[in-house]
């Protein structure tokens, strides 16, 4: 009966094929929704019900969504690096680099895509931040800049948007994943990441996948315009 009754969704996933996007697409996949994953330099391990796969460079001048129904109800831009860098060795190069994939790119799908997006009664957006932004971490330059500006597009878009569609944005800490690989590939390091949480562990990409999808639903139907910060309490609390 459960499954009768659920009415199902579009959604838009770019970058879906690994981490915390592949968690989410999976996750509205399995909840019945349609799910467009679009990906670059990781190729879809396999078939999915209810999900297509479509490659896509997101510094490609001019994106193709043709792929996409004329009704979208979300859309989650994941595509991020973690180019961490002692500030006086830091190329102009590099912050272009990283604000084109992060910033630029979330503007020129949402630009794209937004008609798509207005022509259901409500959707969401959810984008991508980072806890270093609240907190100043050692060579986190490069991505605090483009995670900063992601935050100031969040809010000026949830209210230019409101009230049909709502943006929010999710700023995890360290999360075990393809992305962070580097920073996690001993025992000693993972145990180190998590004793600088007042959990005590590293987050997963289920954790921020269920969030993502709460965002997505209907049950956040009155939430817009906020950072929501998962990760382990070390933004907030000090033990």
């Amino acid at each position: 009966m459960k499954n009768l009754l659920l009415i199902m969704k579009n959604y838009l996933v770019i970058g879906s094929t690994a981490g915390i996007g592949k968690q989410i697409a999976l996750q509205l996949a399995s909840s019945g929704h349609k799910v467009y994953g679009t990906y670059n330099k990781t190729n879809p391990e396999n078939q999915i019900e209810n999900i297509t796969f479509h490659p896509l460079n997101i510094l490609d001048e001019n994106l193709d969504f043709s792929f996409l129904s004329e009704q979208l109800d979300g859309l989650v831009y994941l595509p991020g690096a973690i180019n961490l860098k002692p500030f006086a060795r830091a190329k102009a190069d590099d912050y272009m680099q990283d604000f084109n994939l992060q910033v630029i790119g979330a503007v020129k799908v949402i630009q794209a895509v937004l008609p798509k997006l207005k022509n259901v009664a409500e959707s969401s957006i959810v984008l991508f931040s980072t806890v270093a932004v609240q907190i100043g971490f050692n060579y986190h330059s490069i991505v605090s800049i483009s995670k900063g500006a992601i935050e100031g597009l969040t809010k000026s878009l949830a209210a230019e948007f409101a009230p049909k569609i709502r943006v929010n944005c999710i700023a995890p800490s360290i999360t075990d994943t393809p992305l962070a690989s580097s920073l996690l590939n001993s025992d000693e390091k993972k145990l180190t990441n998590a004793n600088r949480h007042p959990l005590k562990k590293i987050g997963t990409p289920q954790d921020i996948a269920y969030l993502a999808e709460f965002l997505l639903s209907e049950k956040s139907s009155w939430i817009t315009g906020q950072i929501h910060a998962i990760d382990g309490g070390i933004s907030t609390i000090k033990i």
